[in-house]
């Protein structure tokens, strides 16, 4: 059975001191304890692209499920919700962009 993944992609904030902090001090801990059946969780500060081209994300948050169901049972409770509208709260850079995915993992 294929696993799933949230993808929530953050664009360069307005103010990122400000973004930075709500993000470590509110809302990682929120994501933790509020979004029920995950598995992994992986939060990832972008530091550049090939070529130094301008990265059009700051942040890429990835929440790991061990099911779509399970994915989508999370995004459908009192918590998935919550988190999801403080995601939407924090970006002042603009709407986060949210992805749903199946994954495929392959180790080498």
């Amino acid at each position: 059975m294929k696993t799933a993944k949230l993808i929530v992609m953050y664009p360069h904030p307005t103010n990122l001191d400000t973004f930075e902090q709500r993000y470590a001090n509110e809302h990682v801990s929120m994501a933790v304890e509020k979004l029920a059946g995950k598995t992994r969780f992986v939060a990832s500060l972008i530091t550049g692209s090939p070529g130094n081209a301008s990265a059009p994300f700051h942040r890429i948050a990835e929440v790991y499920f061990p099911s779509m169901q399970a994915l989508e049972a999370c995004l459908n409770s009192a918590g998935g919700q919550e988190t999801a509208a403080h995601a939407v709260e924090i970006s002042t850079g603009g709407a986060p962009v949210f992805l749903i995915a199946e994954v495929e993992s392959f180790d080498f």
